[in-house]
């Protein structure tokens, strides 16, 4: 069978009509930004009515769009805890036989159904209605489920890519120990070291030497690649990432392994997956007809030493975690960190650009243009736990912080290419593209402005409106009804600070009690993180995008070697 043809844009392009197309679209998420933002004082200071009416109507649009988070966050954290539970294992080996497996799952629910009839202790009630409820999920999978399409697991590798710079073996190693005591077996599993030449030799060796003795003859193989910069390559995660990914194709050439079996996980190099993780993500792949186009994703949280870094970058990394857990309840999710795909389809759509900065992303936009438009992420309830940014000092972790959220929000990078991608391709809906780039467009302008507005704005018609304004009664209350609608936004605060401490990882044996107060009130840094650590980032980047003063190197994020916390 042909392979289909399949370009990509590229955002470093000679041609000059696709060059004014990409140059005109890249200033846009800037120019709406900073429209917004002078627009603010502007109006304020002309048409102050108008700004107070606006006032309270974000202010409602706000306590919306919290309660619809928070519904929606709560509902993926009890996925979460359910699909931690169960044994997915178990599952994959019994789809290889469905009718058998569809009667035992009859017979358990009978029996269990049985058992909660004459069960009067409580605890033991809730475990068969836990099991109860799991059982009438599968078995309504199962159901849907034919023979013929349902892979048989055992045929199944799994590639875990390691993409490393600078970080030492202390830092990989606790993920390949996940790894090794994952319930799953290890003789499935191979490690790809995706290593850069640029890192120096003698410090590389050492790393490289001491993860392969120490994991000598775990699993099924370990690869290291050593990536060096090509010419028209940025010094980037992406660029190193497709490297080892055509060293990996080689591989599997070698050993005459089928791509299609091949799952490719690109995973941070800190990446701590659940014990459930492998399995989790085998289950959902051998049941998918559409396997070959669809990304995995797990819920990523920020665990590893959560406990040891400070309070603002716990909120930052508590809150992303809460976003993530709520996009995977949305049909838009897309791939983030430490995600999966098919090795097939990575290598139909020619990898990752090896120009650009963001390749969480763009990976899945590649996707999605590949396929036009029928690819999407099927979330995994199952979380993997990274490192929170941590440096030597105080100050210097919150700087650190800063530039990470500064390199997740230069991902607005992927507007102008996405659009590129899509606009001409005719089998993707027109209204489909056009719901695409304003999601796009409004959740990285929201990122730069929210805070700044909820923060700013109310006060602004105050300041600039004039003696007439001050003296409306509009005016007198607009103060009032912002304090009141504000509060009854700390909800979702509410809400995230119980969330917070049901996903804590287990507290360190060397840490106070005490701790606990901090991780409750550091929740009262919000109304200062969001505009400095949250809005700033993103303003940055989408800035440096409109004066073309583009990033050319991916910034890896400093990381310490410090007693962990462990995942849960």
């Amino acid at each position: 069978m042909t392979q289909k043809k399949f370009t990509f844009p590229s955002p470093q392009t000679t041609n000059k009509k696709e060059y004014w197309k990409q140059r005109s679209l890249e200033v846009i998420p800037a120019i709406l930004t900073w429209a917004t933002l002078i627009g603010m004082v502007v109006f304020s200071f002309f048409v102050p009515i108008a700004v107070a009416i606006f006032i309270i109507a974000f202010d409602i649009y706000w306590i919306h769009r919290t309660i619809f988070i928070s519904y929606y966050s709560i509902k993926a954290y009890k996925r979460l805890k359910n699909d931690q539970k169960i044994d997915w294992l178990a599952r994959c080996r019994g789809v290889g036989n469905l009718v058998e497996y569809r009667e035992e799952v009859k017979n358990r629910i009978r029996a269990n159904w049985e058992l909660l009839a004459h069960t009067k202790e409580k605890k033991q009630k809730k475990i068969l209605r836990t099991m109860l409820s799991q059982d009438k999920v599968l078995l309504g999978e199962l159901e849907s489920f034919s023979q013929d399409q349902v892979v048989p697991w055992e045929e199944i590798v799994h590639v875990v890519m390691l993409p490393t710079a600078t970080e030492v073996a202390e830092n990989i190693d606790p993920a390949l120990k996940s790894l090794q005591v994952s319930h799953y077996p290890n003789d499935k599993i191979i490690i790809l070291l995706a290593t850069e030449e640029r890192e120096d030799p003698e410090k590389r060796k050492i790393k490289v030497d001491f993860l392969r003795q120490k994991y000598a003859g775990v699993f099924r193989d370990f690869i290291v690649s050593t990536h060096k910069v090509a010419d028209g390559e940025m010094k980037c995660k992406a660029s190193n990432a497709t490297y080892a990914a055509k060293k990996l194709k080689k591989y599997c050439d070698d050993k005459e392994i089928d791509y299609k079996n091949v799952i490719l996980s690109n995973f941070d190099c800190e990446s701590v997956a659940h014990p459930e993780y492998f399995a989790a993500l085998t289950y959902a792949y051998i049941t998918e007809p559409k396997r070959l186009q669809r990304a995995y994703q797990p819920i990523p949280l920020y665990h590893n030493n959560l406990w040891e870094t400070n309070a603002f970058v716990r909120v930052i990394v508590t809150s992303s975690s809460f976003w993530h857990m709520f996009q995977s309840t949305r049909r838009e999710m897309v791939t983030f960190s430490s995600h999966a795909e098919p090795f097939d389809t990575i290598i139909k759509m020619g990898y990752w650009p090896v120009n650009m900065i963001s390749e969480d992303s763009i990976i899945y936009w590649k996707g999605y243009a590949y396929f036009d438009g029928d690819y999407a992420v099927k979330p995994i309830y199952v979380p993997v736990s990274m490192d929170a940014v941590l440096a030597e000092s105080y100050w210097k972790t919150i700087v650190n912080q800063y530039k990470q959220k500064r390199r997740w929000a230069y991902g607005i990078e992927n507007f102008p290419i996405i659009m590129r991608a899509l606009w001409p391709n005719k089998r993707i809906p027109t209204f489909e593209k056009i719901r695409i780039g304003f999601e796009m467009l409004e959740g990285h302008h929201s990122w730069a402005t929210s805070a700044l507005m909820l923060a700013l704005l109310g006060w602004l018609p105050l300041i600039f409106g004039g003696p007439e304004f001050n003296q409306s009664t509009l005016a007198h209350n607009l103060p009032l009804v912002t304090r009141y609608l504000m509060t009854i936004a700390m909800c979702g605060l509410i809400i995230s600070i119980a969330l917070s401490f049901l996903l804590l990882p287990p507290r360190p044996e060397h840490l106070s009690k005490k701790r606990y107060i901090y991780m409750a009130t550091q929740w009262l840094l919000v109304p200062v993180i969001a505009p400095f650590l949250g809005a700033l980032p993103a303003i940055e980047s989408q800035t440096r995008i409109l004066l073309k003063r583009y990033f050319t190197e991916f910034w890896v994020t400093e990381k310490i070697v410090k007693k962990t916390s462990g995942s849960k």
